[in-house]
């Protein structure tokens, strides 16, 4: 975190509104990256959602220096909540692989998260999108280190089944 963010927060925790504008308009693009593989097509909805936890929830936050982890823990939340919301979504035929940089491959790669659980998604998204270790991803999910170890192996197995089917 750079010393301008921790001082946004220390403005916005004290009631500062345009502090807290663009904390949030610097925290949307992290909350989306987050959000948006998780929850797939609900994954607008859960950035805002986590958004206005940010929001109402900062004047809490006792160390500004610890925002983006307390910011990750409540999108990973919103992310799995609005999945599970939201489970319906019609798989793609995925018999041809689109070359890298054709705009279809990500929508591949998303039609095969929407087959994963959310809570499969958000391991995959933790440990291989955020590069967070086990312990972390545990902390974040409220789950035994041993969980994450076994839901990240089946998360990975099914992508590459749902992806070579």
């Amino acid at each position: 975190m750079s010393d301008d963010e921790a001082e946004l927060v220390r403005r916005a925790r004290g009631g500062d509104t345009l502090a807290m504008a663009e904390l949030l308009d610097r925290l949307a693009p992290y909350v989306g990256r987050i959000c948006g593989p998780i929850a797939l097509s609900g994954g607008a909805d859960a950035a805002q959602e986590t958004l206005i936890a940010v929001f109402r929830g900062l004047r809490g936050l006792a160390r500004p220096e610890a925002l983006r982890g307390w910011v990750r823990a409540i999108a990973v939340r919103e992310a799995v909540r609005v999945a599970r919301r939201d489970r319906a979504g019609i798989p793609a035929d995925l018999t041809e692989v689109p070359a890298r940089g054709d705009p279809q491959l990500g929508a591949d790669i998303r039609d095969v998260l929407r087959r994963l659980s959310p809570e499969h998604r958000a391991i995959l998204v933790l440990r291989d999108v955020e590069g967070l270790d086990e312990a972390t991803v545990a902390s974040y999910l409220d789950i035994p280190k041993g969980t994450v170890k076994s839901r990240l192996t089946r998360a990975r197995a099914g992508f590459r089944k749902a992806w070579s089917s």
